[in-house]
């Protein structure tokens, strides 16, 4: 679980900070996808790539009009799988760009760095849709960390890959095939055209998840567990 009022807060504090506002400005009013994760072979990010070219060649009008941001600080420098997987992604960027990309419209934005907690707080409350489209994983906090974040008014929409932990409890999010480019591809042209009155009831049933799970009722159910285990 995550402390969701902390994440929350968080994201409304740095929304307006220089750094985010920078970035948000440098859009040009476009719609931004979001991924955040370690540069890990679990994570998808290979696939990620390909299901976003996949939706600029099935939907041209987002075309000029989106932008995806993806964050992957680096793991394990020096260890050949991972960079191999760093390589890829530079290449598939760079491919994708060079189809697509305009005089004033680069439609990946790769960055191989971290950044700041609250930071990245407030990057998730700025984007439309958050990407969390791993081939295999855990709960993944990320993913709960994007929908925290969000203006309950506006809320981004969370497209989630059905083999991440997360999505048992997070079903109200759109659930996709991180094997198939082309169910990732659609879930993303989901999300941005999805209804307002959906994405605000969608936001509301995934918090009331966040918030019956947060960090606070796991801790006091392990503590319990344990309790009941040493008695």
């Amino acid at each position: 679980g995550i402390d969701v009022r902390e994440v929350a807060n968080l994201a409304r504090e740095t929304f307006d900070n220089r750094q985010v506002r920078e970035m948000r400005d440098s859009l040009n009013g476009r719609d931004m996808l979001i991924g955040v994760d370690r540069l890990d072979y679990s994570k998808g990010l290979q696939l990620r790539f390909r299901a976003y070219e996949r939706l600029l060649e099935n939907h041209p009008a987002h075309r000029k009009h989106l932008t995806l941001m993806q964050i992957a600080p680096p793991t394990r420098v020096g260890v050949r799988a991972y960079d191999e997987i760093r390589s890829e992604l530079e290449q598939a960027s760079g491919q994708i760009n060079g189809r697509f990309a305009d005089a004033n419209w680069v439609p990946i934005r790769y960055l191989n760095k971290g950044f700041a907690r609250a930071t990245l707080m407030g990057f998730f409350r700025s984007a439309a849709v958050g990407l969390v489209t791993p081939v295999r994983d855990g709960m993944n906090l990320v993913a709960k960390e994007y929908v925290a974040s969000q203006n309950p008014e506006s809320p981004g929409m969370l497209v989630l890959s059905e083999l991440a932990g997360a999505a048992y409890e997070l079903d109200a999010a759109v659930l996709v095939n991180p094997y198939d480019i082309d169910d990732v591809a659609d879930g993303i042209n989901r999300a941005l055209v999805m209804p307002l009155e959906e994405r605000q009831e969608r936001h509301a049933a995934m918090m009331a998840i966040l918030r019956q799970n947060d960090i606070t009722a796991w801790r006091q159910r392990f503590v319990a567990a344990l309790t009941t285990s040493n008695e």
